[in-house]
């Protein structure tokens, strides 16, 4: 990553905390990656292996829809969760968040790994699974929020796109990640996959947290959130700020958050649709499975890049283009899965994951974070994506149901996947002009003269 602290962003004021651009990326980039690696690492358990061992036996169908119900529930818990830990980010900072969220991830994924199934305690297995999966959820709530707006304040006024990607580019680490320690695990035999197998990628979330939180803990403050404390203009009770001054904010960002649901459609229904014998489309979970980690380790690749770009034309063309682009593709996406066409699958399912939806994933932590101020940027971030995260955590189950039984019922979900990519990408068109050229102590307030950012990260008159 190139050094761009400009001398605007390394001079201390006060006693402050400096900014520190490469060592908040880096922090942003690992600690998501390995906090979503916990994430996924459950959609991928309840896509394969939870049908077959947290619910009763006799209709695969039901047992499926269950599954994928329990990892929905997740998402049920992260708007709660938002509230909480919004107020925490943006009442006492960004890093005790960032190290709870860690925490609380860790632990609730290595306690899954630990469960008994249904076979050995019957109804009360599944109800311990949904307690832990609204504890990730918890954790969730805040995780992407508080590292986006932890790199956004890190990050030179100029270069608060390319500096932000760098947690979105983390979480496609953790969805490389996951499918890659599970694939060893799927390949057992079924018998041994079932007992002892399947708890393995949960219980090596001891090392994920612990790796994890030696990073965090490293990593200093925000300069601006510093300056509102030394200034004392931390609110006391930043949420009815949020809601009195910024609702409209929340509103638009909680419609663009509907583009996440193509992430769960691909990497959770998708991955049912085409190996589940209910759908007969005859796909091994190896082979889908190396679909998602090379489209994940092109979207490492390109997200710095359209991140990079929206820096110079603007956050607005590169989401909208993404969003109308992921709805024609996960329509394309589904079509080859139903044809059975493998190479079809993989050049599709590249060109969506790895290419198209990264440009919505590369520019909106930088488009959500520009349309609050300091004192409610955590907590507006937050609730505004968990709200709309909640399309996306139940997308594999509304997807389920609309497909039915059989490969014919994938247009009814090709029609729900791009309704609501169209919804995201009309949210963001019609926001704020040109946020990228604000900087950052003026964004989310109404100015009497605009001012733009110059090359150095030095602000200029317009």
């Amino acid at each position: 990553m190139p050094d761009t602290n400009s001398a605007a962003a390394a001079v201390p004021t006060d006693g402050l905390p400096v900014r520190t651009p490469k060592k908040a990326a880096i922090a942003a980039w690992i600690g998501s990656a390995l906090e979503y690696y916990d994430f996924v690492i459950y959609g991928t358990a309840a896509a394969l292996v939870f049908p077959k061992i947290f619910f009763p036996s006799g209709d695969p169908v039901a047992a499926t829809v269950a599954s994928l119900a329990t990892f929905g529930v997740g998402y049920v818990a992260r708007p709660i969760g938002s509230f909480i830990i919004g107020h925490l980010g943006d009442r006492f900072g960004r890093k005790p968040v960032l190290i709870g969220t860690l925490l609380l991830m860790g632990l609730s994924t290595f306690l899954v790994g630990c469960l008994p199934t249904y076979d050995q305690i019957g109804i009360l297995a599944p109800i311990l699974l949904v307690v832990l999966r609204l504890l990730q959820g918890l954790s969730a709530a805040g995780e992407q929020a508080g590292a986006n707006s932890m790199s956004f304040e890190h990050a030179p006024d100029n270069r608060r796109g390319f500096f932000t990607s760098w947690t979105l580019s983390g979480t496609q680490g953790g969805q490389v990640l996951a499918p890659l320690v599970f694939l060893p695990i799927a390949a057992l035999p079924e018998a041994q996959l079932l007992t002892w197998g399947w708890r393995i990628p949960f219980l090596l979330s001891a090392i994920v947290v612990g790796v994890g939180y030696f990073i965090r803990r490293r990593l200093d403050e925000t300069p601006v959130f510093s300056e509102e404390v030394a200034q004392g203009g931390v609110p006391r009770t930043p949420l009815s700020i949020l809601f009195k001054y910024h609702w409209r904010s929340v509103l638009r960002v909680m419609f663009a958050a509907f583009i996440a649901m193509i992430n769960t459609l691909y990497t959770v229904f998708a991955l049912t649709f085409a190996t589940s014998a209910t759908y007969g489309n005859g796909f091994s979970s190896t082979f889908m499975l190396w679909i998602a980690i090379v489209a994940n380790l092109i979207a490492i690749a390109i997200i710095p890049f359209w991140a990079g770009l929206s820096d110079k034309v603007g956050r607005k063309p590169i989401f909208v283009t993404g969003a109308i682009g992921s709805a024609i593709l996960a329509v394309a996406y589904l079509a080859a899965i139903a044809s059975k066409n493998g190479v079809l699958v993989w050049t599709v399912g590249l060109l969506l994951a790895g290419v198209v939806y990264s440009m919505t994933n590369a520019v909106w932590p930088a488009t959500y974070a520009e349309y609050f101020p300091t004192s409610v940027r955590l907590s507006g971030m937050a609730i505004g994506t968990q709200f709309g995260f909640g399309l996306a955590g139940f997308t594999p189950t509304i997807a389920a149901a609309l497909a039915g039984t059989g490969s014919d019922g994938w247009s009814r979900v090709a029609i729900f996947a791009a309704g609501a990519c169209a919804i995201s990408a009309i949210a963001v068109a019609t926001g704020p002009k040109k946020t990228h050229l604000i900087p950052t102590t003026e964004l989310g307030q109404r100015r009497e003269s605009a001012r733009t950012v110059g090359t150095t990260g030095a602000l200029s008159a317009s």
